[in-house]
């Protein structure tokens, strides 16, 4: 099977399987199945398209030390987050918490920066900065219950979160340098299920658990386009710049998750988020644009 060398391509499709991913992730979750269990379903749901990636190099995995290094470096900054943000949230407000997470990009834009040296045309960082301003927007929520976090481990837990993902795609880009894609999402697979005793251990059992087909039957179907949608992102940073796939990625899937659960709750967003829906979508346009005109200028022969 021969992989196309476009980032734009898979970017888009982690946008498009994790903007559904959002949208429906909710669904097992207000039935009755907690998020820690998901975590455990997703984790599960990331063995068959890292078996389909190692295919796809004739299972020639890497396993030099760097190589494993490198690969659950990224595994263990992405799932390790995943869990931490659980904890954040049950000692902090919600409408906080993920403003602060949503950020992570401007980590990766830094260290791509100042580390890989990547940069862009004018127009190229204007798109980036939109999206930056774009992305806590998306995660606006308007406080509910008790506005009042526990201490300030809610504020800990999620920069810990926000410095974790930021890294994790910084490091996609990187080890992308000197590995292949497979390999790396193969070591993120394996990261993924090492973790799996934590989210058992932060679960409640004691609460009654939905073990339905809403249950895990449900989250395996969708959490199955989170970890295709991982996949795709591997790929994007292996083919486009750590700068562009990330702020790109991470604003414009929320953007089709509000379109999708507007569809299937009918609820109009709130002026805040649509004010980052429209900032996001002309982004990803300028972002998009120009580097697949720098792209085809650089491959156009010399006259």
């Amino acid at each position: 099977m021969k992989l196309k060398s476009n980032w734009l391509f898979y970017a888009v499709i982690t946008t498009l399987f994790w903007g559904v991913w959002g949208a429906l992730i909710e669904i097992p979750e207000k039935a009755g199945f907690p998020a820690t269990l998901g975590y455990v379903v997703w984790a599960l749901t990331m063995i068959p398209p890292a078996l389909l990636a190692l295919n796809n190099i004739d299972w020639k995995l890497e396993y030099s030390g760097r190589d494993i290094l490198y690969g659950c470096l990224a595994g263990f900054t992405g799932a390790g987050g995943q869990l931490i943000l659980f904890q954040a949230l049950r000692s902090g407000p919600a409408y906080l918490v993920f403003p602060i997470v949503s950020l992570s990009p401007l980590v990766t834009i830094l260290l791509c920066t100042f580390l890989l040296k990547e940069t862009t045309s004018k127009i190229g960082w204007t798109g980036v900065i939109l999206a930056v301003i774009a992305i806590p927007l998306l995660s606006y929520q308007e406080p509910a219950g008790n506005p009042h976090a526990e201490g300030i481990l809610w504020l800990f837990l999620a920069l810990l979160v926000f410095g974790a993902w930021g890294f994790q795609a910084y490091v996609l880009r990187f080890a992308n340098e000197s590995m292949q894609a497979e390999s790396i999402f193969f070591y993120m697979m394996a990261t993924a299920l090492a973790l799996i005793p934590f989210a058992l251990w932060m679960t409640d059992f004691s609460q009654q658990i939905n073990w339905g087909f809403k249950g895990p039957y449900l989250a395996a179907l969708v959490h199955l386009l989170n970890s295709i949608g991982a996949l795709t992102l591997v790929f994007a940073f292996r083919y486009g710049k750590g700068i562009i796939v990330s702020p790109m990625v991470n604003a414009m899937a929320p953007v089709l998750t509000i379109i999708i659960s507007l569809s299937i709750y009918a609820v109009i967003p709130h002026p805040v988020i649509l004010s980052g829906m429209a900032l996001a979508v002309v982004a990803a346009f300028l972002m998009g644009y120009e580097e697949e005109k720098e792209e085809s200028t650089a491959e156009s022969p010399s006259r």
